[in-house]
C-alpha cells in the first residue's frame, strides 16, 4: 500500500492559507487588489474586532455572475492570466487564483456580487471551505466580500495573532499603500463603526495624498523625484534628511503600482542620499517606479510583496542617479529659502544656471601648519588677512617668500592656480540675509528676511571643502604637498595590504608613500589640505579609514566619498575657533554660491532657521 497520499482539498487550502493569509491585513490586501483589478472607483473597508471578527470590502467594480463566483472559489482559478507568455508581463495586482479559496478555508466567507445592467445579483456562502448556499438576491452593482471568524477553525493560527491594535496597524498600512498607489481611487476605512481614513475619488493627486498621509511627519517641504531614465521612470516624494527619523517615517516602494519590499531599492535610495543622511538614519517617503513588466518578476512569493529585477544593477544605478538629482533640486529650494536665490525650475536642476567654481586658494587655517608640510591649496578661500601671521618656515610654490639664502624647499605636487583676491559680498543692511556675528565661538548668527538663521561653522566649512575635494579627485587634480624632509614609518601587515590594494586611490588623494625595505616606508608627500597635521598622523588616519571599511558592501565611489569627508572634517574650521567678521561673511558667500551646502558630508544639518512667527510666539506678540 502506497505511503504517499493526495491531501484532501480542504487541508491543501488550509496549508495554502498559511502562505497567503498571514493575518487579517492579508485578507484586506487580497480583496482590495481584486477590487482594483475589477475597475473599482470606490472601495469601502470595514473592520471589527481587530479583523478576526469581521472584514468587509465593498467595491463598485464590474462584478461577477453566479458562474464566476463559484469559479473564484476553486484553486488556481483566475481571469487575469491565460497563457505562459503573459506570466512575464503581469499588469494586474492579483493573478495567482489562490487567495479566495485559501481565505475561504479558514473563515466564514460570503460573496455578494452583481454585474452592471443585471436585474439581480448573486450570493455565495462558504463555511470553512465548504460551500453551503448560492442564491440570487437584490444588491448594488459591484462586489461585497465579507469574512467572519477568521482562523476560528485553526486555533493554533489564531493564537499567534497580535493584539487588535497591532493587527489594525497592519491593515492601515495596506489602506495607505493602496491610496498612494492609486491616487484617483476613492477609499474609506472604518474600524468598529469609526471612520479612520477617507480618500475622495477622482480629485486627489499623488502630491496631495502624500502630504495628507505624511503631513504629520513634515515640518518643511517634501523632496520631489521626477526622472525619466533609460529603462524606467522614477517619481515620488522623500522626506528631507533632517525629518527622515520622524516617528513612523519609512520608505514606501511601489513598482508598477504594486507596493513591495525590496532591499535593493532601499539601498539605492540610501546611496543616492549619501552625505545627506546621518549615520543610522534611513530614507523615508514614497517612491514609485514604472518600467517594462518584462524587466521585473512579481511571481516570487505568494503574497506578491517581493519582486526580482532582471537587470538589478542597472536599475540600482538609475535609482541612485534619480535620487541624487532630486537632492540637488532640493538644494536649489533651500538656497531660495535661505538666500533668496531665484529658482531655476520647478523641482529640477536641469536648467539651473552654472555657478562658477571657486578658484583654488590657500587653505583657511586658524593655526600655522607645521613648517615641513605647508599646504598649497584647498577648497575654500577664507583668508585671515586682518590677522597677523608669522613668516612660514618653508613656503610652497603658491607663495612668494623672500629670496632664500639656501635652495628652496621641494616643490609641491600641484596644478593649482593662485588664490583669487578676497572680496566682501555686496550686502546692504536691508538685504534678505545679513551676517550678525559669531555665537558661542561655534555658530554664525544671520538675520534673514523673516527670522534668524543659525549656522554651524564647522559643518558649513566641512561641506564646502568636501565638494571641492570631490571635484579635484574626479579631475585627478587633488594637490599634494611634498615634504622637505621625507619621514620614515614602519607599517603593519594590514597597512601594507592596504597600500597594495588601494595604492592608486591613495596616490590620487595626494599621499605619496614609497617602499624602503622590509616593513619600512617613506612618506614623500601628503594631501595639501591636511598640511596642518603631522605626516605620520595623516598616514595613520588614512590607513585606519581603509582598514575600517574592509569587507563592507560599499562601492569605490562611496568609499572615496567617506575618505574625502574625513579629510574635509580634519581640515575644516572647528567649533570654538574664533572667526573675524570678514571670515564669517566669506563663508556665507561661499555657501550662497555652492551647489550643495545644507548638510555636512556626515549628514549633520548646517543651518536652522527660526521664523519671525516662531519668535513672536515665544514672546506672546
Amino acid at each position: 500500500m502506497s505511503k504517499i497520499k493526495i491531501l484532501p482539498e480542504n487541508l491543501a487550502n488550509q496549508i495554502a492559507a498559511g502562505e497567503v493569509v498571514e493575518r487579517p491585513a492579508s485578507v484586506v490586501k487580497e480583496f482590495v487588489e481584486n477590487s482594483v483589478d475589477a475597475g473599482a472607483g470606490r472601495i469601502m473597508v470595514q473592520v471589527e474586532g481587530g479583523g478576526n471578527r469581521l472584514i468587509r470590502v465593498i467595491d463598485d467594480g464590474e462584478g461577477m455572475d453566479q458562474d464566476d463566483i463559484l469559479l473564484s472559489l476553486e484553486r488556481h482559478a483566475t481571469s487575469k492570466l491565460l497563457t505562459a507568455e503573459q506570466l512575464s508581463r503581469i499588469l494586474t495586482l492579483g493573478f495567482r487564483g489562490e487567495a479566495i479559496p485559501s481565505i475561504a478555508s479558514v473563515c466564514r466567507l460570503t460573496i455578494t456580487s452583481r454585474i452592471a445592467g443585471a436585474e439581480l445579483g448573486n450570493q455565495a456562502e462558504v463555511r470553512f471551505g465548504q460551500l453551503r448556499r448560492v442564491h440570487e438576491m437584490g444588491c448594488s452593482p459591484g462586489t461585497v466580500m465579507e469574512v467572519r471568524d477568521l482562523f476560528a477553525n485553526v486555533p493554533a493560527r489564531r493564537k499567534f495573532l497580535k493584539t487588535a491594535r497591532t493587527e489594525l496597524a497592519h491593515i492601515d498600512e495596506i489602506i495607505v499603500n493602496s491610496a498612494l498607489a492609486m491616487p484617483q481611487l476613492g477609499l474609506t476605512y472604518t474600524v468598529d463603526g469609526r471612520d479612520i481614513r477617507a480618500f475622495a475619488p477622482g480629485i486627489d493627486t499623488l502630491a496631495s495624498r502624500v502630504q495628507l498621509i505624511m503631513g504629520g511627519q513634515l515640518q518643511g517641504g517634501m523632496i520631489r523625484l521626477d526622472a525619466q531614465l533609460e529603462d524606467l521612470s522614477v517619481h515620488g516624494f522623500l522626506l528631507p534628511p533632517d525629518e527622515a527619523a520622524a516617528a513612523g517615517a519609512r520608505l514606501r516602494i511601489f513598482v508598477n503600482r504594486r507596493a513591495v519590499r525590496d532591499r535593493m531599492i532601499n539601498h539605492a535610495v540610501t546611496e543616492g542620499m549619501h552625505n545627506f543622511l546621518m549615520k543610522g538614519r534611513r530614507p523615508a517617503g514614497a517612491l514609485f517606479l514604472e518600467l517594462d513588466p518584462e524587466l521585473v518578476d512579481v511571481n516570487v512569493h505568494p503574497t506578491k510583496q517581493e519582486i526580482r529585477f532582471r537587470q538589478s544593477s542597472n536599475i540600482h544605478q538609475q535609482i541612485v542617479m534619480a535620487v541624487g538629482q532630486a537632492m540637488l533640486g532640493h538644494q536649489c529650494k533651500v538656497q531660495h529659502a535661505v538666500f533668496g536665490r531665484p529658482l531655476a525650475g520647478q523641482d529640477s536642476v536641469k536648467n539651473r544656471p552654472a555657478v562658477p567654481l571657486p578658484s583654488p586658494a590657500p587653505a583657511w587655517q586658524l593655526h600655522e601648519p607645521p613648517p615641513l608640510a605647508q599646504p598649497v591649496q584647498a577648497a575654500v578661500s577664507l583668508p585671515l588677512a586682518a590677522r597677523p601671521r608669522p613668516e612660514p618656515a618653508v613656503a610652497g610654490p603658491a607663495q612668494t617668500p623672500p629670496p632664500p639664502a639656501k635652495p628652496a624647499a621641494a616643490p609641491a605636487v600641484s596644478r593649482g592656480k593662485p588664490a583669487a583676491p578676497f572680496r566682501l559680498p555686496d550686502r546692504q543692511p536691508g538685504d534678505r540675509f545679513r551676517y550678525v556675528g559669531q555665537f558661542m565661538k561655534s555658530y554664525l548668527l544671520c538675520e534673514t528676511a523673516d527670522g534668524i538663521a543659525v549656522i554651524d561653522q564647522h559643518a558649513a566649512h566641512e561641506r564646502l571643502l568636501f565638494e571641492q575635494l570631490k571635484r579635484q579627485y574626479e579631475q585627478m587634480d587633488l594637490p599634494a604637498q611634498a615634504l622637505l624632509f621625507p619621514e620614515m614609518i614602519e607599517c603593519t601587515p594590514g597597512q601594507i595590504e592596504v597600500l597594495k590594494k588601494h595604492g592608486e586611490e591613495i596616490r590620487r588623494i595626494g599621499l605619496v608613500i614609497q617602499e624602503f625595505g622590509g616593513q619600512s616606508y617613506v612618506i614623500k608627500a601628503v594631501p595639501a589640505i591636511l598640511g596642518q597635521l603631522g605626516p605620520q598622523e595623516i598616514v595613520t588616519g588614512i590607513f585606519d579609514h581603509f582598514l575600517r571599511r574592509e569587507g563592507r558592501a560599499k562601492g569605490e565611489a562611496l568609499r572615496m566619498d567617506d575618505m574625502l569627508a574625513m579629510m574635509a572634517c580634519k581640515a575644516a574650521v572647528k567649533a570654538h575657533d574664533i572667526l573675524l567678521p570678514e571670515e564669517g561673511e566669506e563663508l556665507l558667500r561661499r555657501m550662497e554660491e555652492a551647489e550643495v551646502f545644507s548638510h555636512c558630508p556626515h549628514g549633520r544639518p548646517v543651518l536652522k532657521i527660526f521664523s519671525a512667527a516662531e519668535i513672536k510666539k515665544w514672546f506672546f506678540r
